[in-house]
């Protein structure tokens, strides 16, 4: 979770496969996953995108290999509804509300 440059972070970027109207079925687990990760202190922020065609995760506290198999427990990757990008970045400046978030 931590090299040379400081802890590092992870943008998780779901694009939808399938039309939103499947998406929205599962929506509610995919909440639910989410939600599990907010309580284990993984996840920092989530949204949809706009337009509605997939959303973004940062993730910290977690090594990449974990965090890939993390996400095959999201029920948009059970159900093969999203691909997922992920960003691996190390936080260098932030504003004064994030700076606890940049080492």
């Amino acid at each position: 979770m931590s090299s040379n440059y400081g802890v590092f972070m992870f943008v998780v970027v779901l694009k939808y496969k399938v039309d939103i109207s499947i998406i929205d079925k599962f929506l509610q687990e995919h909440v639910n996953f989410l939600e599990m990760q907010y309580d284990a202190g993984v996840f920092i922020i989530s949204g949809r995108q706009e337009p509605r065609n997939g959303g973004v995760v940062l993730a910290h506290n977690i090594e990449r290999h974990q965090l890939l198999e993390l996400l095959k427990l999201d029920p948009f990757f059970i159900n093969g509804l999203a691909e997922y990008e992920i960003i691996e970045f190390y936080p260098s400046k932030s504003s004064l509300e994030l700076s606890h978030l940049v080492a």
